[in-house]
């Protein structure tokens, strides 16, 4: 099954444990939290501390994305504050094995993304290693930017080889732009994970809005 993360990215953050809430009631599978250094990204969003209050208010895995140019400093943190998933970024890891295996020994499941302009065979030789691919359907930094549909070829490339070598097993995730317009779309090139941050809690009613990109995905592409 499809899973929703919806991001707390655009949450209300003096409704956070409430929004959490509501995202569950509407069928959220993950919360996925985007954390933002000012440095590898024009923005600056969250810390540990806001993994440790969304980890009070949801059972639900949390799905914490690295986007920082030196995540190795935090990994301990993040994954204590209670990340389950735990995502770095192929354009900020020199060592980028190295990287995961610390985050699996940690007790988080690790990923690895790519922004829209790198290539998705750059991460050839780190697939065996990795339990998700998080393929960024928007240059990563702000909410509310629109999709780029030509990274679903990504997408595509990257089902393709994931069953050539076996690994059926690692999520696909993208994020950016996803709503009941895009999601069937990126679901039908391969993706398994729908991260989802202004369609969710942008407007109108947070379940509703779960269940519109849930019941997108019964609709033919």
């Amino acid at each position: 099954m499809t899973r929703i993360a919806p991001s707390l990215l655009s949450a209300d953050f003096t409704r956070l444990a409430e929004q959490i809430a509501q995202s569950e009631a509407g069928g959220a599978d993950w919360i996925h939290v985007d954390v933002m250094d000012g440095h590898f990204v024009p923005n600056i969003t969250v810390g540990p501390l806001v993994v440790e209050a969304a980890r009070r208010s949801t059972k639900l895995p949390l799905d914490v994305h690295l986007m920082m140019e030196d995540p190795d400093r935090f990994l301990a943190q993040f994954v204590s504050a209670g990340a389950n998933w735990l995502t770095v970024h192929q354009e900020t890891c020199p060592h980028l094995h190295r990287t995961v295996q610390q985050i699996r020994e940690l007790g988080a499941r690790p990923g690895v993304a790519i922004n829209p302009a790198t290539p998705v065979e750059t991460l050839i030789d780190i697939l065996p290693f990795v339990d998700l691919v998080l393929v960024m359907t928007v240059n990563p930094g702000f909410g509310g930017q629109s999709f780029i549909p030509e990274c679903l070829s990504k997408v595509t490339r990257l089902a393709r080889r994931l069953a050539e070598h076996g690994l059926t097993g690692v999520e696909i995730e993208v994020d950016g732009g996803i709503d009941s317009q895009t999601a069937p779309a990126a679901v039908a090139a391969g993706a398994s994970v729908l991260v989802a941050g202004s369609a969710v809690f942008s407007h109108g009613s947070i379940p509703d809005n779960v269940q519109a990109i849930r019941r997108s995905l019964a609709v033919e592409v």
